[in-house]
């Protein structure tokens, strides 16, 4: 029987962090859908679609050939239902994470009895790196090459460095 799992996350953008985890995932699992969700809370704080951050991940995972990328800005227990996965996975870099993620573990678990979470720590390398550090850094000019994939680091360079800029001809204009 083959185990799907799906591995969840805004990825806005996807990191190496991310990749590292959906990398090994990739490596115990038959199949691994990683699915770009919805972020309600930081909704309106998105640098990039979920077509571009799903198109990001499919250009970095091109060489695992049991990861498929997608998107959903549902219920991640219905997604999971629909799919037909067997279990959630979930990257976690710091205890801070843990209360969180258990928390929204103990929900899908209410909506979906039949799916299991887990949990796979980051490698040491990057239990510091997070999205918004990478779109921090590329804010302030600092180099991201350390920190996402040469695959995708100009797409987001360009895109942040746009922002920023437009922000600072709106910010003159006031």
């Amino acid at each position: 029987m083959q185990k799907t799992v799906v591995c969840p996350g805004s990825f806005d953008p996807v990191t190496l962090g991310h990749l590292d985890i959906i990398r090994r995932t990739a490596s115990i699992f038959d199949k691994v859908i990683v699915v770009v969700m919805t972020n309600y809370r930081k909704k309106n704080l998105n640098y990039f679609t979920a077509e571009e951050r799903a198109d990001f991940i499919r250009r970095c995972t091109v060489d695992l050939p049991n990861v498929t990328v997608d998107f959903s800005d549902g219920l991640l227990a219905d997604y999971v239902k629909k799919v037909g996965a067997c279990a959630i996975v979930k990257g976690l870099r710091a205890v801070s994470d843990f209360e969180d993620e258990f928390q929204q573990a103990l929900t899908n678990k209410s909506l979906a009895p039949e799916v299991e979470t887990v949990f796979i720590t980051t490698s040491s390398e990057y239990m510091f790196l997070s999205s918004s550090a990478v779109k921090q850094v590329c804010e302030l000019g600092g180099d991201i090459s350390k920190f996402v994939s040469p695959q995708i680091r100009e797409d987001i360079v360009s895109r942040i460095h746009a922002r920023v800029q437009s922000e600072k001809q709106h910010g003159e204009s006031k």
